[in-house]
């Protein structure tokens, strides 16, 4: 008579004994529940205590599936997660340092109202230019002689007269910083270079504005263009004054960039870390969940059913595989359904009891797939698949002349 199980499932049911006999509480597993059952009803007592992996058995892996030693990593493996995740909090919240400037020099801002600006697009006459003209001699003369107040007032004249001229604006801007204006003079630049580009003048009076308000970024940049459009002595000197302080800025302006993306990558990293996590932790749940179902997939050798040793023992089928045909994703489905696993249990106990679910279609139908050619009544030779169009009349009871003889009620 030939073994019910191959060679190979021998083996597996070998070692997964030996595994038990060395560490017997293992059994204490939920899904190993039915092996306990197994043993508990022929007198066997498994020890009381939860089931701990030696960290040097099979390399953390239980040798019928799933891996019980999880459990016993998880700690380290949070307690790293959670250091790292400490350590980055850390360096995100640290304080951002401040970069040390010379603001020798640097005063308060103006806030006075704008001055006018004229109409830009009005076209002057010939006579309007030249009176324009004539206004900003007599400005030039009263700058020269330090009447910065008189100079303003004689450039807005020129302005209104021609207000298209870039220089007009240029040299008010010029006499609002003697009056320590830089913004009036910032405002008077902006204009200049609105109506041209080239303006070094403008350029160079708002570099110097920028200067007094302590913004020494855009004062060595204005500077900087002034000396290239018109090298000026005054604005060379005024661009060296402010560099060292410029260069600081630029430095402290790079480190914050590297900084915020060292950030955004930590940031990056511990959310794939925690995802890493909560996939793993999902993976653990749906394999204990599938290996509680009937032995589970994970639980036993090669999982249940198809891996189970030699498939259904005694059951006059089987070859330590999945038949032909099988779904492993719809079986692992209906393996989980309530109804379906229990059914299970009980035909593995006693393959005998399959007669108890002949009119069940859900579970009989299952049976069949794992049955050569769907003979379930050769398999069992006591069990016959319900015929579609045949009453199969009440429920099928067992005679009382054998009790090895089971009526299923549709002879």
């Amino acid at each position: 008579m030939a073994a019910p199980m191959q060679h190979e499932d021998l083996l597996k049911l070998k070692s997964f004994i030996e595994f038990v006999d060395a560490n017997p509480t293992v059994l204490n597993m939920p899904q190993l529940q039915f092996v306990k059952d197994f043993i508990e009803k022929f007198g066997g007592k498994v020890p009381a205590g939860d089931f701990k992996m030696p960290d040097a058995a099979a390399g953390g892996k239980c040798p019928f599936g799933g891996d019980a030693g999880g459990q016993d990593k998880k700690p380290a493996d949070t307690s790293e997660s959670v250091s790292d995740d400490s350590q980055d909090e850390e360096s995100l919240s640290e304080p951002e340092s401040e970069v040390e400037l010379d603001l020798e020099g640097v005063i308060e801002a103006d806030n006075e109202p704008a001055q006018p600006m004229g109409d830009s697009a009005k076209e002057p006459t010939e006579e309007e230019a030249d009176q324009a003209g004539d206004l900003r001699g007599q400005a030039a003369a009263a700058y020269g002689e330090q009447k910065f107040e008189e100079a303003i007032s004689l450039y807005t004249k020129a302005i209104e007269l021609n207000p298209g001229n870039a220089l007009f604006h240029a040299k008010r801007g010029q006499a609002f910083l003697k009056l320590k204006k830089p913004n009036a003079c910032i405002r008077d630049c902006d204009k200049a270079l609105e109506l041209n580009c080239d303006s070094a003048a403008a350029y160079k009076f708002r570099g110097r504005a920028h200067r007094l308000l302590g913004d020494f970024a855009e004062a060595a940049k204005d500077l900087r263009q002034a000396c290239k459009l018109d090298f000026d002595e005054e604005a060379d000197e005024w661009l060296r004054e402010v560099t060292p302080n410029a260069k600081k800025i630029e430095q402290h302006r790079v480190k914050q960039e590297r900084r915020q993306a060292e950030r955004k990558l930590k940031e990056r990293q511990r959310a794939q870390r925690r995802a890493r996590k909560e996939q793993a932790k999902q993976s653990a749940n749906s394999t204990g969940s599938g290996a509680g179902a009937a032995g589970g997939a994970g639980g036993f050798p090669g999982g249940f059913p198809g891996g189970f040793p030699g498939g259904f023992p005694g059951a006059g089928f089987g070859g330590g595989g999945m038949p032909g045909g099988v779904d492993m994703a719809d079986l692992m489905e209906l393996i989980k359904d309530p109804e379906v696993a229990p059914a299970m249990k009980d035909i593995l106990a006693n393959p005998a009891n399959i007669s108890k679910y002949v009119s069940n279609p859900k579970i009989f139908n299952l049976i069949k797939k794992f049955v050569p050619g769907g003979d379930i009544g050769a398999a069992f030779g006591q069990a016959e698949p319900p015929k579609a169009g045949t009453d199969s009349g009440p429920e099928p009871k067992a005679t009382k002349e054998s009790a090895d003889f089971v009526d299923d009620g549709l002879d």
